[in-house]
Order: structure tokens, then C-alpha cells, then sequence
């Protein structure tokens, strides 16, 4: 089993039908999947808290990991859709104070010596936007010190003013494997190497060799960029290099909210079922464009996972 940490959020102004947050995307998926991971959380004891409870069941994801803060509200984020352009991603505006941001530390450890008693869980997946608060930061130490034997999956997830260098710093020294997309890597460019959009381009070789700088400045395993379109490259730590490209356009994008949690959600499944990484990529890129092609983060009808369930020979999945 896994453990995904960290946020979940409302799409503030809608009827609390719109939930997402990464972490909460990515388990989502692995759960249609039949692989329902340990979601640690925190929400508030609100209508939007409700409805999140209500995907959990949904989903048969176990609420062991889902903590109710009586102060403070479920997350949520105010989204500026009017500034997007057709297929690209809306604005987001993410609220202070809510309750993902007081993860509790002993009760998140607790969740995993329990739920996963008698289990060794094989990855633990985190991002960077429920440390933010001090308390959660200390929620996420606590799970991953829980869950020691565990691969460390760190999705970067950078949103403008959520997280400081310090912060990603520290989640990258915790991690294992590191998923970007190019932003976030000219990002990471920029704080460890001052390298910056306006100096001249790189070429593909120092761009490789930049990738490789990273993975030896923070011991990492591996280090993965997504690419949109254009497929995506796994770093090793052991010099491999693995590229797909093979990433079919869907006929049309509505938006691209969700791509990159749906890729790391097949990355993780594939890595479980011990799929070859070149067809884990391939599986996780066409997923994740298919992703583009339907309104929000997580497809509404659980039918639509049913077609790569039975492309990928996994069986039926949940019919909830």
C-alpha cells in the first residue's frame, strides 16, 4: 500500500462537487485502480468536509488517515478561470489557514502503524503545498520517519508564493524520486545552479547534465520531467536515461488541470506492478493527456477508467 500526504481542496465558490489537491487527485486514481493507498489528511468538520468524506467512501479509500479539525475549514482554493487560455490551466489562489495546514503529527503516525500493520508500504508521496504550515511540515517528518523502509516520491507541485526555496530544499533532500514539469526544473535551475530563463538556452547535453547535478546534489534516485506534449525523460541515478515521446494528443483539451498528478498516479501503479519504466512512462503519459481531455482533475464516471483497466490487463475496477 502507499501513503499519499497532503492537501485536499474545494474549488472555492462551486456546490463542494469539485475536490481536488494532488494529493487527494493521485489517490483517487490509484484507488479506481483497485490500489487504494493511505490518504493522510486534514479537513474540516464543514459541508466541503463532508464531501470529501463522501469520496473517501466512494473511492473505498480507509479513513484511518483522515483527520477532522474542529477550527479550521476543509482547504480551499479560489480559481481564476477568465486569464486561461483554451487548454491551458486556470489561476489558483490558495487560501490560508485551512485545515491541511495543522496535519497532526502524532495522530498521521499513529494512522500509519495501524493501517499498514503487518505491511511494509512501499512509497510514501508528498509535494510541497501542505508544508507550508509549520505543524504539517512536522506531520509529514513524522509519517516518513513511520514508514522508514519506504520510497520517498516527491511530486514538486511549485504554486507562486506557497513554498520558499527552504522549504523545497528540505523536501528534496527527504526525497527519493522527484517529479517536475519544466517550470518547476527552471525553477530548480535557478536556486541551485543560477541558471535563468534569460541566459542563453541550453543545449539538450547541458540541460541532461543540469538534471544529473540535481539528482548528485540531493542523492536522489531518480529524477523525472514531464513534458506535456512531448512525452517525458527519466533520469537515473545511475546514469540511465529513459525518454518517452510516444504521448498521443487527445482530439481535444479542455484543460490540463490534473495531467501531472494523473502521470505520477500510473508512475506509482506501474512501479507497484512492476512494470518495464519505459512502458510505466508510456502508460503515464497517455493517461495523463487523456486526463486533459475531460472536465477536472478526476473523471466523475468511474467508467472511464474501465477501458485502460482492461488495456493495461488489470482486471475490472470499482464500479462505485
Amino acid at each position: 500500500m502507499a501513503i499519499v500526504f497532503g492537501e485536499v481542496l474545494v474549488e472555492d465558490g462551486t456546490d463542494a462537487s469539485k475536490l481536488g489537491g494532488a494529493p487527494f487527485n493521485l489517490a483517487r486514481h490509484l484507488a479506481a485502480f483497485m490500489a487504494p493507498p493511505l490518504l493522510i489528511t486534514r479537513i474540516g468538520d464543514d459541508r466541503n468536509g463532508s464531501a470529501v468524506r463522501a469520496e473517501f467512501e466512494r473511492f473505498v479509500m480507509p479513513e484511518t488517515g483522515l483527520q477532522v479539525d474542529t477550527m479550521e475549514e476543509t482547504g480551499r482554493v479560489a480559481v481564476e478561470r477568465t486569464a486561461a487560455r483554451m487548454g491551458s490551466s486556470p489561476r489558483s489562489v490558495f487560501l490560508p489557514r485551512q485545515a491541511y495546514d495543522f496535519i497532526d503529527p502524532e495522530t498521521a503516525a499513529v494512522a500509519v502503524a495501524t493501517t499498514l500493520t503487518g505491511m511494509a508500504p512501499d512509497i510514501v508521496y508528498f509535494g510541497t503545498l501542505a508544508q507550508r504550515g509549520e505543524r504539517s511540515r512536522q506531520a509529514l517528518a513524522a509519517v516518513l520517519a513511520a514508514a522508514p523502509q519506504a520510497k520517498r516520491f516527491l511530486d514538486l507541485n511549485l504554486f507562486q508564493g506557497q513554498a520558499d526555496e527552504a522549504i523545497v530544499g528540505a523536501a528534496l533532500q527527504a526525497a527519493d524520486i522527484v517529479k517536475v514539469n519544466e517550470e518547476e526544473l527552471q525553477a530548480l535551475f535557478n536556486w541551485y545552479f543560477q541558471i535563468t530563463p534569460d541566459d542563453t538556452p541550453m543545449s539538450t547535453e547541458e540541460v541532461h547534465a543540469a538534471c544529473r547535478a540535481l539528482i548528485d546534489r540531493f542523492s536522489l534516485d531518480a529524477l523525472i520531467v514531464t513534458l506535456g506534449h512531448r512525452g517525458s525523460v527519466y533520469f537515473g541515478s545511475d546514469g540511465s536515461l529513459v525518454a518517452n515521446r510516444d504521448n498521443p494528443v487527445p482530439p481535444y483539451v479542455i484543460d490540463t488541470v490534473g495531467a501531472g498528478d494523473a502521470f505520477s498516479a500510473i508512475f506509482l501503479l506501474g512501479r507497484a506492478r512492476g512494470w518495464p519504466l519505459a512502458l510505466t512512462l508510456a502508460r503515464a503519459n497517455e493517461f495523463a493527456g487523456a486526463i486533459c481531455a475531460v472536465t477536472g482533475a478526476v473523471p466523475q464516471d468511474m467508467g472511464f477508467y474501465d477501458k485502460w483497466a482492461r488495456r493495461w490487463g488489470l482486471g475490472g475496477v470499482s464500479a462505485a
